[in-house]
């Protein structure tokens, strides 16, 4: 070991290799009828990509893995609820829980009418597709429960 990096809390690659992961789970579910999902859990996929590939590469280095798990809801359970479509949870706790949103509801498309579809409100904006940037914010808060004082050190084991 480099004599300099001695006592400064500096672990090789193989040390940092045996720690423990953490898992971020989040998981999303949406309507998928005749193959079909609507227009705003198309483009709620595609910034679910987004902060799934940003959060990857900022946890990483915490030990902290991110799992995306895709969950499809029927036509048939969307009649009974439609609010439970383009709804995402993070570590079993949902997204507008972890960014103190609310949620509602607005019309959609051809594949949900004549039901409306889930909406989430996040500091008086009002959120068709859930954007990257709130998926972000979300699974930071989430994963700042996940880091323990032990991985939490800097390189001088100050938290």
């Amino acid at each position: 070991m480099d004599e300099s990096k001695k006592g400064c809390g500096y672990s090789s690659s193989n040390e940092i290799e045996k720690e423990s992961v953490n898992i971020m789970k989040i998981k999303w579910k949406r309507l998928i009828s005749k193959g079909e999902t609507c227009l705003r859990c198309g483009s709620t996929e595609e910034e679910l990509r987004r902060a799934i590939s940003t959060l990857k590469q900022s946890l990483a280095p915490l030990g902290i893995e991110v799992i995306l798990e895709k969950e499809e809801l029927s036509i048939t359970e969307f009649k009974k609820d439609p609010s439970q479509s383009n709804r995402i949870w993070i570590n079993n706790r949902l997204l507008e829980d972890w960014i103190e949103g609310t949620v509602g509801h607005s019309p959609c498309c051809d594949v949900c009418s004549p039901h409306d579809c889930r909406t989430v409100e996040v500091e008086g904006q009002i959120y068709e597709t859930i954007p990257a940037e709130i998926i972000i914010k979300a699974g930071l808060l989430a994963a700042s429960q996940l880091v323990s004082p032990e991985t939490g050190k800097s390189c001088c084991g100050e938290a």
